[in-house]
């Protein structure tokens, strides 16, 4: 059992647990993440890791409570437990010095990218940092991402803070500006992956995206994290979760995310259902 030790609503529907769980805290590095089960009975669901205290013993997850899972967790207080944390899993972000690194971070992908930023700046780069979202009460970790990063730029799709509209405008607009970009790290929606990798090919900046396919056991046994990169099979669990932008096959990653939208659409409606009786 882990205790859940902090409990914020950083966003509208986006909650933040810190929780106890020493033995990940311990090993965890940027860019892995854990699988968690609620209870007996529960889910397997992966979120990134935040951020890790190994003195402290504990991990940082945030996560937005879009289905039934993530509704039910999110349910949960200061002090209860969650029966299930497997981790760290994936392979750690490859952080040396490539010069100027520029993060992108989208909705809740804006919170994986607080660590890898603070990983590169360690190893010496400077980072240019991006984050965006549908409107200014969506943008998360704003202020921890401005003062580790050299510099921060924001966008919105309605306007409501920084640039009027997405966060590939504002890396076009860096790449305009002649800016000597050596490498591009993205997280977020899917198809914000794939739009930037779109923008950087164009002009053949080396890109890496963190990928979040549908995920079960996280060991590379179930096959459902299956993702093609390159034209090869690959597992996001145990391959990734990093992987070449310009090499992904999104489309089929966005087909296979689709598949059980009207299974999740019923096992939600069934919690909600169950909670007002």
């Amino acid at each position: 059992m882990h205790k859940i030790i902090t409990k914020k609503e950083i966003a509208p529907a986006v909650k933040l647990f810190e929780i106890k769980a020493p033995l990940v805290a311990k090993k965890a590095r940027a860019g892995q993440f854990v699988i968690l089960r609620i209870d007996e009975n529960g889910e397997r669901i992966p979120l990134t890791i935040a951020n890790f205290d190994a003195q402290r013993g504990s991990i940082t997850i945030i996560f937005h409570e879009v289905g039934k899972t993530t509704k039910q967790l999110g349910g949960l207080n200061e002090g209860d437990n969650i029966a299930d944390i497997v981790g760290p899993l994936g392979n750690a972000m490859v952080s040396k010095k490539y010069g100027t690194v520029v993060c992108i971070g989208g909705g809740v992908g804006i919170a994986p990218i607080y660590l890898k930023i603070k990983a590169f700046k360690r190893a010496g780069n400077e980072v240019i940092s991006i984050i965006g979202a549908r409107t200014k009460e969506l943008l998360i970790l704003e202020e921890g991402i401005r003062k580790t990063s050299d510099e921060l730029y924001i966008a919105t799709d309605d306007g409501s803070k920084g640039h009027h509209g997405f966060v590939t405008d504002v890396l076009q607009e860096l790449i305009d500006t002649k800016k000597n970009i050596d490498l591009v790290l993205a997280v977020g929606p899917v198809v914000m992956m794939r739009a930037v990798g779109n923008v950087t090919k164009r002009h053949g900046i080396k890109t890496v995206v963190s990928l979040n396919p549908i995920m079960i056991d996280g060991t590379g046994m179930c096959g459902a994290c299956r993702v093609t990169i390159d034209g090869k099979s690959r597992f996001a669990c145990v391959d990734g979760p990093e992987f070449d932008a310009h090499l992904v096959d999104f489309e089929e990653l966005m087909n296979r995310q689709r598949i059980y939208l009207d299974e999740e659409d019923v096992a939600l409606q069934k919690f909600e259902d169950h909670k007002c009786h």
